[in-house]
């Protein structure tokens, strides 16, 4: 009686491409391109009483995967209607070859550990590349068992999985691009709870591991959660997407940022909703630069305005201190004398200020009043001039 563990072991072997003796020719045949390829249409053979066709036969054609069967040495001794398919060979071809001419970077090496494991696992199986009539190659997954007939033979079971590698190298690299992304991306499910956090979000939010992330509500990254829970709701509701800009919180250190949202609904291979996507990028800098240049603009307006005011003010006082003076030198020695002096005084004193209001380059205020209950009020601020 076989024991349990003899089935449930299997070896495994990778053969890639660069194993072979000329990898660049190799690469160069790869077929990359999307293949699509008609499978040619079996038939269900009769009753072996009318065809003389066996049960073997029979069941030989039936299966779905290419089959080779060849013996322990690797000399091919039949084949089955979808192997033919898909390396291109007529069964007379095939017969007159050995696996080894089939998979492109096998040696007696391998038939060798294949014949030695195979006598106590059940298994085999080898992630290699076939090897066509025209010399191109596909990816295939092989498993390999042994037939315990009269003599000893092994069988082949081949799966061509060129779809599935190119699926494969898509995914690698919309994972790689997602996990160097700048933005931080969060895939949340249906209820909103994150699934998946990128490097950056995990960065931007000030975490140590995404792990530390996944299974919040991503409205509670938000500094207004109501705010972001309706903008789930809305977007799970009418499938649409939504962007704009939002506060965000740092959790770990409770800061405050500016973050561009953008979200999308998540669908599965049926089509049906299962999530969003969500990202953020972190606009804080940009914030803070668009203050600053709109600062600077209104400095500018209000240094080109004092300019202004100064050059209207200037030509009235001038007129004012000529005539002051022109009076100061009629009137010597009464009470109006003093007078018209102090208006001089007070005339020069404008003057000098409008010269120094006209040469401000620079916009700065400082403390008008002495105001121990708001001495940074507006109205307790004037322009600084020296």
């Amino acid at each position: 009686m076989t024991e349990e563990g003899e089935f449930s072991n299997t070896m495994r072997i990778d053969i890639p491409l660069d194993a072979m003796a000329d990898p660049t020719s190799a690469a160069q045949k790869m077929d990359t391109k999307l293949i699509r390829r008609r499978s040619p249409v079996i038939k269900v053979p009769q009753s072996p009483r009318h065809t003389g066709e066996t049960k073997y036969d029979q069941l030989l054609q039936s299966i779905y995967d290419g089959v080779l069967i060849s013996t322990l040495s690797g000399d091919i001794l039949d084949a089955n209607a979808r192997a033919m398919d898909f390396l291109s060979f007529s069964k007379e071809d095939l017969r007159s070859k050995n696996v080894l001419d089939i998979i492109a970077g096998a040696d007696s090496a391998l038939l060798a550990s294949l014949r030695e494991n195979l006598q106590n696992q059940r298994f085999a199986l080898l992630q290699a590349y076939c090897v066509r009539k025209d010399r191109t190659f596909f990816p295939a997954e092989i498993a390999v068992n042994i037939l315990r007939f009269s003599e000893m033979q092994m069988c082949f079971f081949i799966r061509d999985i060129t779809l599935r590698k190119q699926a494969e190298e898509r995914l690698r690299t919309e994972h790689n691009a997602i996990q160097n992304a700048g933005n931080g991306i969060a895939i949340v499910d249906e209820d909103g709870m994150l699934e998946y956090v990128n490097p950056a979000m995990v960065k931007l939010w000030g975490y140590a591991q995404p792990e530390e992330m996944e299974g919040r509500d991503v409205w509670n990254l938000l500094d207004d959660e109501e705010t972001g829970l309706k903008i789930f709701r809305q977007l799970m509701a009418t499938g649409e997407d939504w962007s704009g800009e939002l506060v965000a919180q740092r959790r770990s250190s409770g800061t405050l940022f500016d973050v561009q949202v953008s979200a999308s609904c998540n669908h599965d291979s049926d089509g049906e909703l299962v999530g969003a996507v969500f990202s953020f990028l972190d606009i804080s800098d940009r914030k803070r630069a668009q203050a600053a240049m709109r600062q600077t603009e209104q400095h500018k307006v209000m240094l080109a305005s004092l300019g202004a005011a100064c050059h209207h003010l200037g030509q009235p006082a001038t007129v004012l201190l000529t005539n002051l003076e022109m009076l100061q030198r009629k009137i010597q020695e009464d009470d109006a004398g003093e007078l018209v002096t102090a208006s001089v005084n007070a005339a020069e004193l404008i003057a000098e200020i409008l010269h120094k209001l006209n040469m401000v380059d620079e916009y700065r205020t400082c403390q008008y009043l002495d105001d121990r209950n708001d001495p940074d009020s507006p109205t307790n601020r004037i322009l600084a001039i020296e």
